[in-house]
C-alpha cells in the first residue's frame, strides 16, 4: 500500500514539475515566432477605422481576411479566389472598440494586426 501511495505521488510531482518547466518558457518569451511575418511589409489605413470602412495593403498576396473582436467572435470573413496585394474592407456597422485583422497571404504565412474602431461623426 505504501509502495503505491509512494508512486502515485511521484508520478504527480513529475507532472508538476514538467508542466511549470513548460509555463516557464513561455513566461520567459520562448514562443516561436514566425520569421516570414516580420518581412511582411502591411499597411492599414485610415486608422482609427471610421466610416465603416479601411484598406490592407501588403506586398504579397492576400488569400483571406477575418476579423475577430476581443472575444473571439468573427465579426468579417472574406476569400479571395485571386490573391491580391489591395483590398477594402466594407464592415456591416461595427461596434466601437479593439479588433483583430488576421491575414493569410498565398504562400501561406498568417500575420495579425490590432485596429481600432471608432464610430463615424
Amino acid at each position: 500500500m505504501k509502495k503505491s501511495l509512494l508512486f502515485v505521488l511521484f508520478i504527480i510531482f513529475f507532472i508538476n514539475l514538467h508542466a511549470q518547466k513548460d509555463t516557464t518558457g513561455i513566461a520567459s518569451g520562448q514562443v516561436q515566432r514566425n520569421p516570414e511575418a516580420a518581412n511582411v511589409n502591411i499597411s492599414i489605413y485610415p486608422v482609427p477605422v471610421r466610416d465603416n470602412s479601411f484598406t490592407i495593403r501588403c506586398d504579397k498576396e492576400i488569400s483571406s481576411v477575418k476579423i475577430t473582436n476581443i472575444i473571439g467572435q468573427d465579426i468579417f470573413r472574406a476569400q479571395y479566389n485571386n490573391p491580391q496585394t489591395i483590398t477594402k474592407i466594407l464592415l456591416d456597422n461595427p461596434r466601437r472598440g479593439m479588433y483583430l485583422v488576421t491575414i493569410l497571404f498565398s504562400d501561406g504565412v498568417r500575420v495579425v494586426k490590432k485596429i481600432m474602431i471608432e464610430q463615424s461623426e
